[in-house]
């Protein structure tokens, strides 16, 4: 299985949708698709992680990496919609702490 994005901004705000498996054969991909992301000061990113039901530890590297390049260039990520499974993930590595995460809400792209 493959992983997507899809991006769409609105008032200042980029809403992404994350589907599939992140692993080291797909991480590529999504790493390439962040890494494109142009971030401006105040730029709000919500990650929408509903629809990824696969993620290992490159998956939580590459979320990391852009958590760390988007404080860096003073804009703001939250991760929303992640599965119990994820967000177990994110607990044990202590990254839930650090990160802005909320497991209960959806990106709705139009």
């Amino acid at each position: 299985m493959d992983v997507t994005i899809h991006f769409k901004e609105i008032d200042h705000k980029l809403f992404g949708y994350v589907e599939g498996e992140i692993d080291t054969f797909t991480a590529s991909g999504l790493r390439e698709e962040l890494e494109a992301v142009k971030i401006t000061e105040g730029l709000e990113i919500v990650l929408d992680l509903s629809k990824v039901n696969y993620m290992d530890s490159t998956g939580l590297g590459i979320f990391v990496a852009f958590y760390k390049r988007t404080l860096r260039e003073n804009g703001k990520v939250k991760l929303v919609g992640l599965s119990t499974r994820l967000q177990r993930l994110f607990e044990i590595t202590g990254l839930s702490d650090l990160m802005d995460i909320e497991t209960d809400k959806k990106v709705e792209l139009r």
